[in-house]
């Protein structure tokens, strides 16, 4: 299995808010669009969760890394 660690990032751009899924070096591997900051923060916390109880594998399967 790789080692490989994610972080869980929220933008807000001119009342938009989205999600971004980053890998160890820097590149976005996923991003996902909120209608507000209440589901960007549900989301965000709920990929954070992940990371946290899911392998490294299981994760990259999960949010298709």
């Amino acid at each position: 299995m790789d080692d490989a660690r994610f972080r869980v990032e929220m933008h807000e751009q001119q009342g938009s808010w989205r999600v971004e899924i980053i890998d160890e070096g820097g590149s976005v591997r996923s991003q996902r669009s909120c209608r507000d900051h209440l589901e960007a923060r549900t989301y965000a916390s709920t990929v954070r969760q992940h990371l946290s109880w899911l392998s490294t594998e299981r994760f990259r399967e999960y949010y298709r890394l």
